[in-house]
């Protein structure tokens, strides 16, 4: 089963590792991406990451972020995601 939450990231990065830690401590379950090894992720998200992308709504909240934002944007994205299938 695919997780909903795609995490844009990429090694070294400080912004990246407190996202995840954050996430962890929500307790939302995030797919991480690795942005350095796909040239067009690299060129789309190389200056925003961390990025959170739900994958079914393709909606995006970009960091800074915080777990009352997180569960906002959850909320907005989980209604269109049911919507528009």
């Amino acid at each position: 089963m695919k997780l909903t939450l795609l995490l844009y990231t990429t090694s070294g990065c400080h912004l990246c590792e407190q996202a995840e830690a954050l996430l962890l401590r929500v307790g939302e379950p995030v797919e991480t991406v690795e942005i350095a090894d796909d040239e067009a992720l690299l060129e789309r998200y190389g200056v925003r990451i961390p990025v959170l992308r739900h994958r079914e709504s393709g909606s995006e909240l970009g960091w800074p972020f915080d777990a009352t934002m997180i569960q906002c944007w959850l909320n907005e994205a989980n209604s269109a995601a049911i919507r528009y299938p």
